[in-house]
């Protein structure tokens, strides 16, 4: 058994546990390595995404611009005009016309609030920029102003500076922007006091995962992508490895449990070769002694060594007595088998019960007698006859005095009892004799088995009786129980249903 456990630790668990230690490891490098997968491909849509807002922006305001020149590029600049050209341009939220000198041409009038943008607009403006012309970005406050140098009819410069509309920037700039990398990411703008302009999902509960500023277009916002939490590729190799090692538990769970359920089997298997092997020699050594008695007191009768006649009965009653015993045991043998083989069958008929204890106490008269027993019978008068196979209950009977026999220690007694209790008929053998552990009480009645104290080793007997009686028992449709002490006795009992016959 020990050989056994070492190969199966060896051939079954160390194995799975290389197999468990490298699966770990495998998923780790898969963890870091779909890890920087996914942050490369998230920069590289971040890129992209910020491009595409800025160019389509950056389109929009050429558009603007366009419309703008022509006004002031014509005869006379009037608010109307002007008031066209806004009224096709939702992007723009604020429109500002100043000259070289920075007198402003429209609007005629500014609240407080413009005026500190038109303040702010103009000191960032360098003098080379009216001479360069082109076109800037600048961030005046919390707005991103577009600033270009247009040229009126006499080539005289004219600033055109105008702000954003918000809503109109989320609306037709940065629904435009691609989807994330993954189904589950987000994209988000941030202006520059990182406060979301734009989500394509809500951001709670969501953490930053790459960050991709914008060009000219947008001076210090940037385009963020965010990740559900719990939605990361850390997170999901994080999930297969917890399956991974679930799995990899129950595996090791059902491992430990085969390799118990194969010890225990292999042991059983182990304990019934050893039963079975010590049933073939007790069996011999049971067939052997009776048949050496036999032998020797019939070779001393033929030879005529006995003369006197109450020797020869005596030597008469040996045989017999031993060929009694040899019929039993060769009988149980066989019945042993048919019973293992599914071969036994039961021939049911009415039964009176008394002649039934009668006969199985006369075939043990002589060693009762011999060895000192004091017999008690106690049958009830009033027993009705038993639906019963007799042979087979009578050699049940005869295997319980036969081992009460076997082991009755110093007091010599045994007492055999029949009644009705409880609607059934109870057939009792009881004896004085050094009883049965109650931890073995439960499987004395297995094939093979015997109880393994060192009282009853020098014993014979087959460990097979008591199997026999059991199965006798039920086959009646009943049961057989014990009582016992060490050392106080034990008392067997067969319990079978009343069932009369008709007649």
């Amino acid at each position: 058994m020990a050989r056994f456990s070492a190969f199966a630790l060896g051939a079954i668990a160390l194995p799975a546990a290389i197999l468990a230690v490298f699966g770990y490891l495998s998923l780790r490098q898969w963890e870091a390595s779909s890890e920087l997968l996914f942050r490369e491909q998230a920069r590289d849509m971040a890129v992209m995404a910020a491009e595409k807002i800025e160019m389509v922006l950056l389109r929009a305001e050429d558009e603007i611009v366009r419309r703008i020149q022509p006004v002031v590029g014509g005869p006379g600049l009037t608010p109307d005009a002007v008031q066209a050209v806004l009224a096709g341009a939702p992007l723009v939220r604020r429109l500002y016309l100043f000259d070289r000198q920075g007198r402003r041409l429209f609007p005629a009038a500014l609240g407080e609030e413009e005026a500190g943008v038109v303040a702010g607009l103009l000191a960032e403006l360098s003098p080379g920029f009216w001479e360069r012309g082109g076109r800037r970005h600048l961030l005046v406050g919390d707005e991103v102003i577009l600033a270009a140098v247009l040229k009126t009819a006499r080539g005289e410069p004219v600033l055109a500076a105008f702000s954003r509309d918000l809503e109109a920037l989320r609306r037709e700039i940065l629904e435009q922007a691609p989807g994330g990398a993954e189904g589950s990411t987000i994209l988000a703008v941030l202006d520059h006091r990182d406060r979301p302009v734009w989500s394509r999902a809500p951001l709670e509960r969501a953490d930053p995962v790459v960050t991709a500023p914008f060009g000219e277009a947008f001076p210090s916002w940037q385009l963020v992508l965010y990740q559900p939490q719990g939605a990361s590729p850390r997170e999901a190799v994080r999930r297969q490895i917890t399956i991974f090692t679930v799995a990899f538990g129950l595996l090791l769970v059902v491992i430990v449990v085969g390799l118990v359920a194969t010890y225990r089997l292999v042991r059983r298997e182990t304990e019934m070769a050893r039963l079975k092997s010590d049933f073939v020699a007790n069996v011999s050594h049971d067939l052997k002694t009776p048949l050496s008695l036999i032998r020797m007191f019939g070779e001393t009768l033929e030879m005529g060594r006995v003369t006197d006649e109450a020797r020869r009965r005596e030597y008469y009653r040996v045989i017999t007595r031993e060929s009694e015993r040899l019929s039993r045991l060769i009988d149980n043998v066989l019945d042993f088998s048919r019973i293992d083989g599914g071969r036994r069958t039961y021939a049911m008929a009415p039964t009176a019960v008394e002649p039934l204890v009668r006969e199985a106490l006369e075939a043990f008269g002589y060693p009762l007698t011999q060895e000192g027993f004091v017999v008690e019978v106690a049958v009830a008068q009033d027993l009705p006859e038993v639906s019963l196979d007799a042979d087979a209950v009578g050699q049940a009977l005869a295997n319980l005095v036969d081992n009460a026999v076997k082991y009755s220690g110093e007091r010599k007694a045994l007492r055999v009892e029949a009644a009705v209790r409880d609607g059934q008929l109870a057939l009792s053998v009881a004896d004085e004799g050094i009883g049965i552990p109650p931890e073995e009480q439960g499987r004395i009645f297995e094939k093979f088995y015997r109880v393994g104290r060192s009282e009853t080793q020098g014993r014979r007997g087959s460990g097979v009786g008591l199997a026999l009686v059991r199965h006798v028992a039920l086959a009646h449709g009943g049961r057989v129980t014990v009582e016992s002490r060490p050392g106080a006795g034990s008392r067997f009992t067969l319990w079978f249903p009343l069932r009369r016959s008709a007649g």
